[in-house]
């Protein structure tokens, strides 16, 4: 996992296969925006960043409320959904 922190390209292509095997699951948008959300909460407070695209992230969830960081989740979905 490390690895793949270190770029954020190789990040979002991490992000796209997890999304698409969630959603060969079955998951539903609202089932995996909740889950974006938690793990947006674990990397903020537990991970530092690797890269400037990161820190970013880290930055705007870090001065967001809750509404504002859930939207940032489904977006972050929505970008590695595009990949």
């Amino acid at each position: 996992m490390a690895t793949v922190l270190k770029s954020f390209e190789k990040w979002k292509d991490f992000l796209h296969e997890r999304l698409e095997q969630a959603e060969k699951a079955g998951m539903s948008e609202e089932t995996i925006a909740k889950m974006a959300f938690q793990i947006g909460e674990f990397l903020s407070d537990k991970v530092d960043p690797e890269n400037k695209e990161e820190r970013l992230l880290q930055e705007l969830w870090r001065v967001g409320d809750e509404q504002e960081r859930r939207a940032l989740a489904k977006l972050m979905v929505r970008l590695v959904g595009e990949a």
